[in-house]
């Protein structure tokens, strides 16, 4: 092939056409987040450097917690309330649909001077309905007492109904009537359980869409749709993307899809599909630091395999597709050599593509390896590394290939 535009190198199938507005996100690291069993909560310190990431990432909201919860949940709502102050980030908070547990917030605005949005959630599924021994009337009545305080404290609202996604039509609606008649202008329709599919998705929010549209517009007033998703069966980035194709304009997420039971929608990797799909253009370069920092915050580690941000995302040893990408190096082409073996290029995110040497690895590996640090690659210390991967069980460090070469 002669000399082709990389454009014409890959046919891509996908077809993503943006949704006619702007993708908005919030973040739930530090609280869904550390709601995980395996989670720590993080000091005070920690969470600022996260805060301060986001807001570097362009993250347009994040939620820091249930001031209501404790003494120390409030203290460090309050302290990072107050630091996002000079931020782009804003602030929410999560309080069930109780006056006591909003107060809180209301009066660490007033000391700010700044609003917090609450989000105020309740139980809308008949089966917790159920095990609540909750009637309709008495959580419209929690409702409409709830959301009516955060407006006349001027809190802005967002109204969650936990469990949507196995909630009846007719409740949903005489729940967010209620709400956006006692002052809410966003609905967050939650798949509290993991249990929705994509197609199930796209059900729901487009029946919410029609629900809160014809709300707003009896209301005069624009009511935003949020989606907060759980990835019980596995479907959790599939759900937030399936969710703003057919409407909702905010998406929640956390560091690594850390949360309740087995998490939440990856806010990194949401973040890296939205703009390989192209509905996002920012840059994401520091979004591997803050990765890290979360892994390290909460004490959970990123597992190996984790897509883009794990250890072995952009690492081979495998021969065949190690030649491909070190073949691209050496025409001293990053772009093909972030591309020929990935669908994601790793240089968007901070990284690199990484060759190293194991037991399927060819001696174009080693060439490599010994090469980078410097050590010339004769045959007989090519031969001599290529017969100790051959018998290894495991990849070699570049340490142990340098000794073997050297010996």
């Amino acid at each position: 092939m002669d000399d082709p535009t990389h454009e014409s190198l890959i046919h891509d199938w996908n077809h993503d056409p943006a949704p006619g507005f702007a993708v908005q996100l919030n973040d739930e690291t530090l609280r869904d987040g550390l709601q995980s069993p395996s989670a720590r909560d993080p000091t005070i310190d920690r969470k600022l450097a996260l805060i301060a990431l986001m807001n570097d990432l362009g993250i347009d909201t994040a939620n820091v917690g249930l001031p209501g919860a404790s003494a120390r949940a409030t203290e460090h709502v309050r302290t990072l309330c107050r630091e996002m102050l000079s931020m782009k980030i804003t602030p929410n908070v999560a309080c069930r649909t109780v006056i006591s547990d909003i107060a809180p917030a209301a009066q660490i605005s007033q000391e700010m001077g700044a609003p917090i949005e609450v989000c105020a959630f309740i139980g809308s599924s008949a089966i917790r309905q159920y095990a609540e021994g909750w009637s309709l009337d008495r959580m419209l009545g929690l409702v409409r007492e709830a959301i009516g305080f955060c407006a006349a404290e001027g809190l802005p609202s967002m109204f969650v109904t936990e469990d949507t996604t196995r909630a009846r039509p007719e409740h949903l609606r005489a729940l967010y009537s209620a709400a956006v008649e006692a002052g809410a202008r966003r609905i967050c329709v939650c798949d509290t359980c993991g249990h929705a599919t994509p197609s199930g998705v796209r059900r729901l929010i487009g029946f919410v869409k029609e629900v809160v549209s014809e709300l707003g517009a009896a209301a005069g007033v624009d009511v935003g749709i949020d989606w907060h998703g759980h990835r019980d069966r596995g479907l959790g980035l599939a759900n937030a993307i399936a969710a703003v194709e057919a409407g909702a304009t905010r998406i929640h997420g956390s560091a690594m899809g850390v949360g309740e039971r087995t998490g939440n929608v990856e806010m990194d990797l949401l973040l890296v599909n939205l703009k390989l799909m192209g509905w996002i253009e920012r840059d994401l370069h520091r979004l591997g630091e803050y990765m890290r920092l979360a892994s390290e915050a909460v004490d959970v580690p990123i597992p190996a395999n984790y897509p883009v941000f794990g250890v072995d995302a952009f690492e081979t040893a495998t021969g065949v597709h190690a030649a491909a990408v070190i073949k691209a190096f050496r025409m001293d082409d990053g772009w093909l050599a972030n591309r020929v073996y990935s669908g994601v290029p790793a240089d968007w995110f901070g990284l690199e593509q990484q060759i190293t040497v194991g037991p399927m690895s060819g001696k174009s590996n080693i060439i490599w390896v010994l090469e980078k640090h410097g050590v010339e690659a004769t045959d007989e210390r090519v031969t001599r590394v290529f017969r100790l991967a051959k018998q290894s069980s495991r990849l070699l460090t570049d340490d142990e290939v340098i000794a073997a070469a050297v010996e």
